[in-house]
C-alpha cells in the first residue's frame, strides 16, 4: 500500500487508455449487460427472477454482516475526520472556492438520494412498520401510537446517518484529492489507486470496478423510473378514473425521460434547476402537512422517534436475530446504498470542489440525514396520525407501497390537489435522480468531468426505454432489476472498503499541505 508520501510524490501521467475520451470496453460491457438482462427478462422472466433471488439470498447470507459493519464504520470514521483539525481542509485546492450557493449545493446533493426513494417510501415504510412492528419491537401492539414511534425510528435507521454517510463522505475525500490534486480520472477505479497504483487505472481490476458500479447505479435508477409509471398510473385510475394500463404507465415514463434527458443535456445548471424545484416543492408540501395534517403527532413524534432511534441505534444497526426480515429490509437497503455509493461519490466530488471536508461530511453524514428523518416523519407520520385518529382511513386505499402515499394525501384537506402535487413530486424526484445518475455514468466512462452530450443522452434514454420494456412484463421485471443492485453490492462493497483508511491518511496529508 502506498504511503501518504508516495501519494504526494506520485505524479505519473495517465496511460493512453486512461486518456481516451470514452472508455469503449467499459461502455460495451455496461450497455451490453443491460441489453442482455432486458432480453433475458422478456424471454423468460420467471427464470431470471429465480436466478436473481438465488444470488440475492447468497449475497445477503455471506455479506450481510460485513455490510452492517462497513456502514457503521464509515459513519464513525467520517465523524472522526469531520471534527478533527482535518475538517478544515479545502478539497480541490486550497485557493478554490465553491461555484454555487450552499443552499443550491445541498439541494442538489439531497436530490441525488432522497429524491430517488424518499417520495415513494416516506409514506410506505413507516406505515408498513406501524402495521407490522420490526422484530426488535415485536412486543409492541400494532397500530398503536407506540408502534408508530417505533416505525419512524426504524425508518430513521434505514434512511438516516449510515445511508447518507456511505454515499460520499469518505469516498469524496479520496476521489477529490486524487482527481483535482493528482489528475487521476473521476471514476470508481480511482478509489483503488492508493492500493494498486497504475494497475487500478489500466488493468482489468479498474474495468471491473467501473462496470459493477455503473451496472449497480443503472439498475437502481431504472427501478424507480419503472415504479413511477406504475405508481402514477394507479393513482390516476384511483382518483381521476383514467385507465390503469400499460399505455398510461409508458406515457408517464416517456415524459419523465424527456424531462431528465433535457436537464442532463443542459448540464449541471439544468440539474441544479430541477433539483431546486424539487426541494421547494418538498418544503411547501411539508409545511402544508404539518399545518393541516395530524400536527401534534408529527411535531411530537419526531423528537420521540429520534430519541428512540438514538437509544437503539446500535441494536437496530447490528440486528441479526431475524434474517428473513433483515434481508428484505436493513440488508437490502445497505446493499442498495453501497451499490450507489461510488457513483454518487463521483457526483458529490464533481459538484463540491472548493468545499471543506467538514462541509462535505456535515452535509452528508449529519444535515441530510436529519432532514430526511423529518421528511419521513411529516409524510409517514401523517399517515400514522391519520390511522390513529380514524383506523383504516389510509389503508382503505390499499396496503401496497404505491397505494399508501395516495391513502395519506386523500385524507388531507384539498386531497385531490395535494395528491396531484405529490404525484408531480414523485415525477420530478425521479427526474432529479435520473439526470444526476446519467450524467455521472457518462462522466465515469469519459475519463474527464465533461461527458459528451450524446453519451449523456444514451444513458438517459436507455434507462427510460429499459423501464418501459420491463413494465410490459409487469412489476416483476422491475423488481428483479432492483434486487440485482444488491448482488452488485458484493464487489462494490470491496471497492469502497479501502476508503476507511485511505480517507484518513489523505485528509491528514492534505492538512499538512494546507497547514491547517
Amino acid at each position: 500500500m502506498k504511503t501518504s508520501s508516495t501519494l504526494q510524490a506520485d505524479s505519473k501521467p495517465l496511460s493512453l487508455a486512461a486518456r481516451q475520451e470514452i472508455d469503449w470496453p467499459l461502455f460495451l460491457i455496461s450497455g451490453g449487460f443491460l441489453g442482455a438482462f432486458l432480453i433475458a427478462a422478456l424471454v423468460d422472466i420467471t427464470t431470471v427472477s429465480n436466478l436473481v433471488n438465488t444470488l440475492f439470498a447468497w449475497s445477503t447470507k455471506f455479506f450481510g454482516l460485513y455490510w452492517q459493519v462497513l456502514m457503521l464504520l464509515t459513519f464513525l470514521v467520517s465523524l472522526g475526520i469531520c471534527f478533527s483539525k482535518c475538517g478544515r481542509v479545502r478539497l480541490g485546492g486550497v485557493n478554490q472556492r465553491p461555484d454555487s450557493s450552499t443552499f443550491n449545493w445541498i439541494a442538489v446533493i439531497m436530490c441525488a438520494l432522497l429524491a430517488g426513494g424518499g417520495a415513494f417510501w416516506a409514506a410506505a415504510e413507516p406505515l408498513m412498520h406501524f402495521a407490522s412492528p420490526p422484530p426488535l419491537f415485536a412486543g409492541m401492539q400494532p397500530n398503536t401510537e407506540a408502534a408508530g414511534i417505533a416505525a419512524l425510528a426504524q425508518s430513521f435507521v434505514h434512511w438516516g446517518f449510515l445511508a447518507w454517510a456511505v454515499l460520499g463522505s469518505l469516498l469524496a475525500i479520496v476521489l477529490m484529492h486524487l482527481h483535482y490534486d493528482k489528475g487521476l480520472p473521476l471514476a470508481p477505479r480511482t478509489l483503488l489507486y492508493p492500493l494498486f497504483g497504475q494497475r487500478a487505472l489500466d488493468g482489468p481490476i479498474g474495468t471491473l470496478a467501473d462496470a459493477t458500479s455503473i451496472i449497480a447505479v443503472v439498475a437502481g435508477t431504472i427501478g424507480p423510473i419503472g415504479f413511477l409509471g406504475l405508481q402514477i398510473s394507479n393513482a390516476l385510475h384511483a382518483v381521476w378514473g383514467l385507465p390503469n394500463d400499460i399505455f398510461t404507465q409508458s406515457v408517464t415514463i416517456i415524459l419523465v425521460t424527456v424531462m431528465y434527458t433535457t436537464s442532463c443535456l443542459v448540464g449541471l445548471k439544468g440539474i441544479r434547476f430541477v433539483s431546486e424545484i424539487n426541494v421547494w416543492l418538498m418544503i411547501g408540501l411539508a409545511v402544508f402537512m404539518v399545518v393541516f395534517g395530524p400536527t401534534m403527532f408529527i411535531l411530537g413524534g419526531f423528537p420521540s422517534a429520534f430519541a428512540l432511534h438514538l437509544e437503539h441505534f446500535i441494536p437496530m444497526t447490528m440486528f441479526r436475530a431475524d434474517t428473513k426480515w433483515l434481508d428484505w429490509w436493513t440488508v437490502f437497503y445497505w446493499g442498495w446504498f453501497i451499490g450507489y455509493a461510488p457513483m454518487v461519490a463521483l457526483y458529490v466530488a464533481k459538484i463540491s470542489r472548493g468545499r471543506t471536508i467538514r462541509e462535505v461530511i456535515m452535509t452528508l453524514s449529519i444535515i441530510a440525514p436529519i432532514v430526511t428523518m423529518f421528511w419521513f416523519t411529516v409524510v409517514g407520520g401523517s399517515g400514522i396520525g391519520l390511522e390513529l385518529q380514524t383506523p383504516g382511513s389510509v389503508t382503505a386505499h390499499g396496503t401496497q407501497p404505491e397505494a399508501l402515499l395516495l391513502g395519506v394525501t386523500q385524507n388531507l384537506p384539498m386531497g385531490g390537489l395535494i395528491s396531484a402535487l405529490f404525484l408531480f413530486l414523485s415525477f420530478i424526484s425521479v427526474a432529479t435522480n435520473g439526470d444526476a445518475m446519467a450524467f455521472t455514468v457518462a462522466m465515469a466512462m469519459s475519463r474527464n468531468d465533461k461527458p459528451k452530450g450524446w453519451l449523456r443522452a444514451f444513458w438517459c434514454i436507455g434507462m427510460g426505454l429499459a423501464a418501459v420494456v420491463l413494465i410490459t412484463i409487469g412489476s416483476g421485471g422491475v423488481t428483479a432489476l432492483q434486487s440485482f443492485i444488491v448482488i452488485t453490492a458484493v464487489p462494490v462493497s470491496l471497492l469502497i472498503l479501502p476508503a476507511l483508511w485511505d480517507a484518513v491518511r489523505i485528509a491528514r496529508h492534505m492538512a499538512r499541505e494546507q497547514a491547517v
